[in-house]
């Protein structure tokens, strides 16, 4: 049964820049709520009860958004009746209960992020979740955890792009596609157009097996320097393990960038 969730939250948000330079972009409010909680919030549904998020410790600020109780005792002490303030002190408190914080000191890349969580983590597979990527309208990780029940194993979260885009995405091989799901037989990390299995790109959602913990431990760095978590997914599909696409049916928003993330609050208010 898959109830973790790491999320890695130690990038430097460059493609948000002037904007993340004070704020860390998973903090960055869109219709009043920031990023990260619409990611939770999708977690939650789908049955997590535990997160773990990797965090840089010169970085306070995601911990004290969470972890700020005398800030909101002090102001509910002259707001007793502000229903709304107590609202979100008690949402905080619950989320409290379920967060774990791991550090990386600078970004070395979602493998090394994963490694970070290894003394946290339990059972035979956990979700990851990139929180530049939202799905809304229907909750991705849900049907991925239920896939996963399906087939006993990994799962990635996958959608159709554009052909001449593909350069810009992982891209899957597969075969035994159904409407919703197909078992993967190939990953390459943006290939140029005539070296493309497919246009099915991978989303930042992942569920993986806890072993490739050690392929990560074993695996050397790759581009700029980072261990990657999808080098250690080809290595894992080359020997044969069971990883599968799911075709999700949600809305895609890229909030990592300045203009996705301007765009989010638009697409989000049409579907929630």
């Amino acid at each position: 049964m898959v109830t973790q969730a790491i999320i890695p939250l130690a990038g430097l948000g460059t493609r948000l820049l002037p904007l993340s330079s004070v704020i860390p972009k998973e903090l960055l409010p869109i219709n009043g709520k920031p990023n990260l909680e619409y990611i939770m919030d999708e977690c939650i549904e789908a049955g997590i009860k535990q997160f773990i998020f990797v965090v840089p410790k010169n970085r306070p600020s995601i911990k004290k958004y969470f972890f700020n109780d005398n800030f909101y005792k002090k102001i509910l002490k002259k707001k007793k009746n502000d229903k709304r303030l107590k609202n979100v002190f008690k949402r905080l408190k619950k989320l409290q209960k379920m967060i774990k914080f791991v550090y990386q000191n600078k970004p070395e890349g979602t493998g090394h992020a994963v490694l970070q969580c290894k003394k946290y983590l339990k059972g035979t597979h956990f979700l990851m979740l990139l929180a530049d990527d939202l799905i809304v309208k229907k909750n991705c990780s849900k049907e991925m955890i239920s896939l996963h029940r399906k087939t006993k194993g990994s799962v990635i979260a996958t959608r159709k792009v554009e052909r001449r885009t593909v350069s810009r995405w992982g891209i899957l091989g597969f075969k035994n596609k159904t409407k919703n799901s197909f078992l993967i037989k190939e990953v390459i990390e943006k290939p140029k157009l005539s070296e493309a299995p497919s246009n099915y790109a991978i989303i930042g959602r992942y569920i993986l097996p806890r072993k490739i913990l050690s392929v990560l431990k074993m695996q050397g760095r790759g581009k700029g320097g980072e261990i990657h978590i999808t080098d250690a997914i080809k290595t894992l599909v080359k020997k044969d393990e069971k990883f599968y696409g799911n075709i999700f049916k949600g809305k895609y928003i890229d909030c990592g960038t300045l203009d996705g993330f301007i765009k989010s609050g638009l697409t989000i208010s049409k579907y929630l």
